[in-house]
């Protein structure tokens, strides 16, 4: 590990800090020396013990409440932190890339988003990309003295550091700038127990071969540990909400497993999905599209391989 100092944001919900949070402190002690910036509301100190144990020696805290929400605010924020980092690594979200994207005109940073890794190559920062619909892999150096990187969830596997460390809690105070919007309330939307669909290493996804029945699909999805997706036939039939949408419009994933069951596989749900790591589909149409880039594919309905598949994980797990 060299000297350089690596800052990630650190991605939480009620104080609970989300897997992919991890994931870029591993990534960033293969390339430096990884402090977590904390953005919101003080810390727990079970959380700051959390983020030393993946080896953060510093948490620094910008205690800036709601604020936090509003890209411009928070981009501000986090440059008085992060101002002594090469790098600042953030989970890849619609929320942080807007930040990074801010925080990259403010400091003349170079930025890369939806990347899957990064190395220090020749004193700069190399990221790993899959681009146009994960059909090609490529690798982008960033030539500016700071880089910014928006890393995707799934592409680093989660270790905690051979030592852990004693981070230190550093409160900053930022000067944050004036901006029009407002908060008046924040409404928590109900969400359905289990990992959010963007990081969840397991995807059991449904389509238009359901019929709108997604009772194997979650099923499966639950034996699997993983999260329930959808193809956009399905969500714009109403058989699902609009949140289970993956696809280029909708949620991108890049899950260590999808299952993708009764989907044919167009170019807007293979763009969502398509850098998964292993992916398994089920389909009647032995012709779908979704097989020509499928691991392993199982022609038939999926009303009669799913519940074969439930039964053989069950009783595998039992044994």
């Amino acid at each position: 590990m060299t000297d350089t100092i690596v800052a990630v944001l650190v991605e939480h919900r009620n104080h609970e800090i989300a897997q992919p949070t991890f994931e870029a402190l591993t990534l960033a002690r293969s390339i430096g020396r990884p402090v977590a910036v904390w953005m919101g509301q003080e810390p727990p100190a079970d959380a700051v013990a959390a983020l030393g144990e993946f080896g953060a020696q510093e948490v620094r805290v910008l205690a800036i409440g709601e604020r936090a929400r509003h890209p411009k605010t928070a981009s501000a924020a986090l440059a008085a932190a992060a101002g002594d980092a090469a790098l600042v690594l953030v989970v890849s979200t619609f929320l942080t890339k807007e930040i990074a994207t801010h925080l990259a005109i403010a400091t003349d940073a170079g930025v890369v988003v939806d990347a899957a890794g990064a190395d220090m190559v020749d004193g700069r920062v190399e990221v790993r990309q899959t681009v146009f619909g994960a059909t090609w892999n490529v690798r982008t150096r960033i030539n500016a003295d700071r880089a910014i990187v928006a890393v995707l969830p799934n592409t680093t596997k989660a270790t905690p550091a051979d030592t852990a460390a004693v981070a230190e809690v550093v409160d900053v105070v930022a000067a944050l700038p004036d901006v029009r919007e407002s908060i008046d309330a924040v409404v928590p939307v109900a969400r359905e127990e289990g990992v959010p669909l963007s990081e969840a290493a397991v995807v059991v996804a449904g389509g238009r071969g359901t019929n709108g029945d997604y009772t194997l699909v979650r099923e499966l999805a639950d034996v699997l540990s993983g999260a329930v997706g959808a193809s956009r036939d399905a969500t714009d039939e109403g058989w699902i909400s609009h949140e289970h949408m993956v696809g280029q419009t909708g949620v991108t994933v890049t899950p260590a497993l999808y299952v993708a069951c009764g989907i044919s596989g167009a170019v807007h749900h293979r763009g969502g999905m398509q850098a998964s790591g292993t992916i398994v589909a089920v389909n009647i149409d032995p012709d779908a599209p979704i097989f020509e880039i499928a691991d392993f594919g199982v022609v038939g309905d999926l009303n009669d391989v799913l519940p074969q598949a439930i039964d053989a994980l069950r009783a595998h797990r039992q044994g």
